[in-house]
């Protein structure tokens, strides 16, 4: 059953959750608290991206953020910031475009006008225009492919997935697109994007009632252009195990993600009953999770191995799940780190001098191998139990500051929830071990997935000889780790090398070819 928000009044613990006419409002006063934080939130998103404009609404967001408003320079505004100990931030995601200012509380009616002219009165300069397109169409250019083969490999694998929709393509655009972004452009997007009719605000901490109507008022001075927010793409499935390899010159290792649609989210109860299950498969950067011990514990193939029920932003930075990036169009999917290339392991090991491919078959065939046990298998009691207790503590954790508090919150209401965390917390004591396995069941299969692999250039044919003719992808490891390792986990090993993989595409595509 979904929580509807209509109309609802929700009062708890200091928290004030209301439709204020065409406006939402999310409070949560702290009286105790130094600081106040206010969070500005526009139902645009990278979606809200014109066809050939791909990256408008970041560079929107990020000249407002990045550039002067109310007639003072940028430097001017971090040099007024300073003593206050004020700061300010954006983040574009898929859907939303989110603002955030801190401040302490001391300070808050100082810093005011200048939040405001940042809203509603950016100048839109062309020295900061020039300066905030460069650094964007550099992401676009160089940093997404040299920067961290983890994330490029994941936002290859959104590329495949939504190809052809409005959620395909990185929120910073494309490099064809990023370089047509004219200032003329970002000027009218504001006033078609940044409206008074598709914002929602959030206030947190020990803030005056009389700053939050002031900032409602002002907020009504946005302009008036009437925004249909988009529709976002759905994820395709794909045709059997669809491989998209990245040859990358120098890439270190190979970086894999793969994942499939997931027609649940947050909004749905089933979704905390996968939680549970994917908690004991993947946790996020803990050590207990299956695919962490088989993958990374047992054999050291690589730093770590995870999965996930959602959008995970930051993944490589984030030990914690971050609010600002709710979606309606979801999926799962399964990170695994960089593994090591054939020639990595010829240069180290003389005895490996005959290898022509390297753990990367070997890793997502025993990745997919482990999902499609638990499914024919499902949860035991016992694990159940313990991943159940560990979430219902965990997930207290990911909204410690103020900030984070009221970002959950207003994520809360983008799913028609009033506080998903605390409605978590309560759907999770009441799952049942029958009711995860249902929904193990019901929503994960590895027949048809998408997998995105960026991998050095003498790796790519290789690696996609092997996956297409689904050979076999016998674990090469050094005499010495070799002989440490006890019979189960080399039998093991035995049947994961033949595991067969129901692999219908593979395409190498040339890194300097993607995200066009």
């Amino acid at each position: 059953m979904k929580t509807l928000l209509k109309g609802l009044l929700f009062l708890s613990a200091g928290l004030f959750t209301c439709q204020a006419g065409a406006m939402d409002v999310t409070e949560l006063k702290l009286e105790n608290s130094s600081k106040v934080v206010f969070k500005v939130r526009f139902q645009n998103g990278s979606i809200a991206d014109p066809a050939g404009k791909e990256g408008l609404t970041y560079a929107t967001a990020a000249l407002m953020a990045n550039g002067g408003a109310g007639g003072m320079g940028y430097s001017d505004i971090q040099d007024k910031l300073f003593p206050w100990a004020a700061s300010y931030g954006f983040k574009v995601d898929k859907q939303v475009t989110t603002f955030t200012f801190q401040v302490p509380a001391n300070f808050a009616g100082d810093f005011y006008p200048v939040m405001r002219d940042i809203l509603l009165e950016p100048n839109f300069d062309e020295q900061d225009f020039a300066r905030v397109m460069k650094n964007q169409q550099n992401y676009v250019d160089q940093v997404i492919r040299a920067s961290s083969d983890e994330d490029y490999s994941k936002m290859a694998l959104e590329d495949l997935l939504f190809r052809g929709g409005n959620m395909a393509h990185m929120v910073q655009g494309k490099s064809a697109s990023v370089a047509g972004i004219t200032l003329d452009d970002v000027k009218a997007h504001y006033e078609r994007a940044f409206t008074r009719n598709n914002v929602s605000l959030g206030i947190a901490g020990n803030y005056k009632n009389r700053m939050l109507r002031m900032l409602k008022s002002d907020l009504k001075k946005l302009s008036k252009t009437a925004f249909s927010p988009a529709k976002p793409s759905d994820a395709q499935m794909p045709n059997g195990i669809e491989v998209e390899i990245i040859s990358k010159q120098g890439a270190f290792g190979s970086a894999i993600f793969t994942g499939a649609p997931l027609p649940i989210t947050r909004a749905d109860d089933d979704f905390a009953a996968l939680m549970i299950a994917n908690s004991w498969m993947g946790e996020h950067r803990k050590s207990y999770s299956r695919l962490y011990q088989k993958i990374r514990q047992t054999r050291s193939m690589n730093y770590g191995d995870y999965s996930y029920i959602e959008w995970y932003d930051a993944g490589g930075r984030f030990q914690l799940p971050p609010s600002g990036v709710p979606r309606s169009s979801n999926y799962w999917s399964i990170w695994i780190r960089p593994v090591q290339i054939a020639s990595q392991l010829k240069s180290q090991y003389e005895e490996l001098s005959d290898i022509s491919v390297g753990h990367a078959h070997f890793a997502l065939r025993m990745a997919i191998r482990e999902f499609d046990l638990m499914v024919a298998n499902g949860m035991s009691e016992e694990d159940f139990e313990a991943t159940r207790t560990f979430l219902r503590s965990y997930t207290k954790l990911y909204a410690q500051s103020p900030s984070d508090q009221l970002g959950w919150l207003m994520d809360s209401r983008f799913y028609g929830r009033a506080n998903y965390l605390a409605e978590l917390n309560d759907l999770l004591a009441a799952a049942t071990l029958e009711q995860v396995n249902e929904a193990l069941r019901k929503y994960w299969q590895t027949q048809n997935v998408f997998v995105t692999i960026v991998t050095d250039e003498s790796e790519a044919s290789p690696l996609a000889a092997s996956l297409i003719g689904n050979l076999p992808s016998p674990m090469s490891y050094s005499e010495l780790v070799r002989s440490g390792l006890p019979e189960a986990v080399l039998a093991e090993d035995d049947e994961v090398a033949v595991y067969p993989l129901n692999v219908k595409k593979v395409t190498i595509v040339d890194s300097a070819d993607t995200f066009k």
